[in-house]
């Protein structure tokens, strides 16, 4: 008969590493979802937004590691995606900081406040890259779908550095509106891919499982 004793814990698993990479990333991409929004700049001010961006980067960071740290040293595609993954995120630790200091700085709420660099969005889209190339002929299971999303993401984050580029002559954004954009959608995916994650750790942890029944039961 079906042994339903673990699943109540399926969603809530903090002793497990996967659990607390899905939960970080989802943090961290919130934080990148929000932040781009032009009515929340207006809200809470630059300096706020900024801060958000710089704390959704440190999420990423976090998550990251792990990730890196989770993955058996004999899966050399994996090691090396979670390893360019990780610098992406350090790039972006670095821009964003640089981002929260001009805020205070000259507290501008009109101009673009944050935008992925293109240091940190390559690496993303070569860390993506390989998870997808790792996969992509496999079953089209809860994997199959992260990797695919986090790749959509990556992709979104490089138009992004793209339409967040100043332009030297004016000192403008190439396109604003389509970097906060691109910023939202990119960030929406890697939210997908960190909710599917957990999904697949809750799957796992709460499937039921055959015992057997006892003689005459």
């Amino acid at each position: 008969m079906p042994d339903h004793s673990q699943a109540r814990t399926g969603w809530w698993a903090p002793r497990r590493r996967s659990w607390w990479i899905g939960v970080l990333f989802a943090i961290g991409s919130t934080c990148f979802v929000v932040g781009p929004f032009p009515g929340f700049v207006r809200l809470v001010g630059a300096v706020a937004d900024a801060a958000v961006f710089f704390a959704g980067s440190l999420f990423f960071t976090g998550a990251a590691t792990l990730q890196f740290l989770d993955t058996p040293n004999g899966d050399r595609i994996d090691r090396w995606a979670g390893a360019i993954q990780l610098a992406g995120t350090l790039f972006f630790n670095l821009s964003t900081g640089r981002a929260l200091h001009a805020s205070v700085d000259l507290a501008q709420e009109d101009r673009l406040i944050w935008r992925p660099d293109a240091f940190g969005s390559v690496c993303f889209l070569v860390a993506s890259g390989l998870a997808w190339y790792a996969v992509r002929r496999g079953t089209r299971d809860l994997g199959w779908w992260i990797a695919a999303v986090n790749l959509a993401g990556s992709i979104a984050f490089g138009v992004s550095a793209v339409a967040g580029y100043v332009v030297p002559a004016t000192g403008d954004d190439l396109d604003l509106a389509a970097a906060n954009v691109s910023t939202v959608v990119g960030a929406l995916c890697f939210l997908a891919g960190a909710l599917l994650l957990l999904a697949d750790g809750a799957r796992a942890r709460s499937a039921p499982r055959l015992v057997p029944m006892q003689a005459g039961g």
